[in-house]
């Protein structure tokens, strides 16, 4: 990706599809059951993208494909974001207004952060910092509007959307292992499972399909939503690192409030006003930092989509014109320079703290 903006823009696009997921889900709520709605999603998701690496015939390129030591990464990707964390959302959903449930969801982006910092070493300066203080507060603000409605049932639908925030920030974290393999496939593998685990869930607990058109539906919104959406928020993960991807991706609520309060017209109250300008400020200082010092590239051998610029410099065993972007195992010798830059995968190296 050739720069900081295409990036940002691939991050904005994931989130905008997801985000509008959050208040379709909530309209078919009604006619099916958490789990149906969670595996439909996904299962949508899963048979679009592997549809498409059919018809491209991906499995005659072997870079395509995740190395073994990927696997155990991914296969707990695929349980926190793909079981745990569509099903903890749709049982909030269940109970929690469409506005607010999609505010929450920002909550997903500093618990990544989070997690990126303390957990994997990712650095995060300062600006970030206050950014997740600011979405931290802003939810807080709509779980204490949600019980101050007197109803136990919103407030545990809030505390079960966190839930669900929680288990996606781990998932964000090991995808971000795993994120110079192929985007499609990792997304395929995501939702193939994680729609089969869920949608054998709410049939082993007695719910039955609903009609051919809501299940297509319902697929149709899981492929964009789910599948598209995660296929660039890996893209993403590789040229921003964790914490920035998830905070661009914080946006997401943005688009399902639009959609929400188009579905179900009200006047929201000032809670729900103040909520959204301490998460608005917090996405505000994440997009505004930057990162600049003298740092050292070691040695680093990978594979994934590039061109050749400052990083990449190496040669080819097959003929290459130099300005398109290609895919290839490639070696990365050591360097020190200084640039503005993110924890990418080529800067991921440890900072002094004081």
């Amino acid at each position: 990706m050739q720069s900081r903006y295409a990036a940002i823009l691939v991050a904005l696009s994931a989130a905008a599809l997801f985000g509008a997921t959050t208040p379709i889900a909530k309209a078919l709520l009604g006619p099916m059951p958490p789990f149906m709605v969670a595996g439909l999603f996904y299962l949508g998701s899963g048979a679009g993208l592997g549809a498409i690496l059919l018809a491209r015939g991906f499995w005659r390129d072997e870079r395509s494909g995740l190395r073994m030591r990927e696997l155990a990464w991914l296969s707990g990707a695929i349980f926190f974001g793909g079981v745990a964390g569509p099903a903890l959302l749709m049982l909030g959903l269940s109970s929690t207004p469409a506005a607010t449930s999609s505010l929450m969801l920002n909550l997903e982006g500093v618990l990544t952060a989070a997690i990126a910092w303390i957990v994997f070493r990712e650095n995060v300066d300062v600006s970030v910092f206050f950014g997740m203080a600011a979405i931290v507060a802003g939810g807080v603000v709509l779980a204490w509007e949600a019980g101050a409605a007197g109803a136990v049932h919103a407030t545990s639908g809030a505390l079960l959307i966190a839930l669900a925030c929680l288990c996606w920030a781990i998932d964000n974290n090991l995808t971000r292992k795993i994120s110079t393999a192929e985007a499609m496939v990792i997304a395929c593998a995501k939702g193939l499972v994680a729609g089969a685990t869920n949608l054998g869930i709410a049939l082993a607990m007695g719910a039955q399909l609903p009609a051919p058109r809501v299940v297509i539906g319902a697929m149709t919104t899981g492929f964009a939503g789910y599948g598209v959406s995660l296929v660039l928020f890996v893209i993403a993960l590789r040229h921003l690192g964790t914490a920035r991807t998830g905070a661009y991706f914080s946006v997401a609520p943005v688009f399902g409030v639009a959609l929400s309060l188009a579905m179900w017209p009200q006047v929201p109250g000032a809670p729900f006003w103040i909520a959204a300008a301490l998460m608005a400020l917090g996405v505000w200082l994440h997009v505004r930092e930057r990162h600049e010092h003298e740092h050292t590239h070691e040695r680093l051998e990978h594979t994934h989509r590039h061109v050749h610029d400052a990083h990449h410099r190496h040669t080819h065993d097959f003929p290459y014109s130099g300005d398109a972007p290609h895919t290839h195992p490639h070696a990365h010798l050591p360097i020190t320079h200084t640039h503005a830059h993110f924890p990418d995968v080529h800067h991921r190296h440890s900072h002094e703290r004081a």
